[in-house]
């Protein structure tokens, strides 16, 4: 079993690069150290949850490997592909050469293109695997996932069976497009991701922008959570408002009023029927 960091140099480690990580997660992903369980990380988009992957990468010294799941994701795709283009050049140069070709030849690993699942159990060193928004991909593939995450090995026709050199730190996210199975769950860890606080938002803010005026700082925040207690089709993430924030200190403004709202609310709202919506609440929160 692998030895955590502790929570005061991990949660540090965060701090360094710009993510404030709360008690909950800093304590879940400790465990997925120590236990080398994986974990489900589930929530509103653009909470941080595929960054809280990436940051635990660079906490941990190792490499990122993500699979970005999408409707009709296949095993295979996430496995691995044959390299024909160079099977085809092999064969010509072996045809030309007057020799003689056989299946071990044409299906060596040096023909063999490693896609994210598999280049994860191949590395000498546990990377950060990243299984990004799994919700997306269908029932096939969860279950594949499944076997995948119980023994840490995948057959290879062609190479035969390949086991895991180190198991990954393995970070599924999940906005709940669609419900995930009760088995996916018991397999592993459990975080719901949710907004943040508006203190804690403008902690996040500070940290990932320290030269933004504190007046800015705080009305982009506050807007923020204002406007999530709206009913818009695509409320802003934690993502929206660093942008919105990072768009603001770009064009040199101290602090939000009407004129750089108008120049800039594209930046956190996405859909014309949201900005329309919004309009009026953020009029009132907009400086005179």
């Amino acid at each position: 079993m692998t030895q955590p960091p502790p929570p005061s140099d991990l949660r540090a480690a965060f701090r360094a690069r710009g993510y404030v990580a709360g008690d909950a997660l800093v304590t879940a992903l400790r465990l997925v150290v120590a236990l080398g369980k994986p974990l489900l990380l589930e929530g509103p988009a653009g909470v941080g949850k595929t960054e809280a992957a990436k940051t635990l990468a660079g906490a941990l010294g190792t490499r990122l490997i993500r699979l970005q799941c999408y409707e009709g994701l296949d095993a295979q795709a996430a496995l691995y592909e044959w390299n024909y283009a160079r099977q085809l050049l092999h064969l010509r140069a072996a045809e030309v050469g007057g020799r003689a070709v056989s299946d071990a030849d044409l299906y060596g690993p040096q023909f063999l293109m490693q896609r994210p699942l598999l280049e994860a159990i191949r590395q000498e060193v546990p990377p950060v695997l990243l299984i990004d928004e799994v919700d997306r991909a269908d029932d096939a593939f969860e279950a594949f996932l499944l076997e995948l995450l119980a023994e840490w090995q995948v057959t290879v026709p062609e190479l035969g069976t390949l086991t895991a050199t180190a198991r990954p730190h393995v970070l599924l996210t999940s906005n709940r497009a669609r419900e995930l199975s009760d088995a996916l769950r018991r397999r592993c860890l459990y975080l719901w991701v949710d907004y943040p606080t508006q203190a804690q938002e403008l902690e996040i803010v500070r940290a990932r922008l320290p030269g933004i005026q504190e007046t800015l700082a705080a009305q982009v925040t506050r807007a923020v959570h204002a406007l999530r207690e709206l009913p818009l089709g695509k409320p802003p993430g934690v993502a929206e408002t660093l942008d919105w924030a990072a768009a603001l200190v770009a064009l040199h403004r101290d602090w939000l009023d009407a004129e750089a709202l108008d120049l800039t609310l594209g930046a956190v709202l996405k859909l014309h029927e949201d900005q329309r919506l919004a309009r009026p609440t953020l009029t009132r929160l907009a400086a005179p």
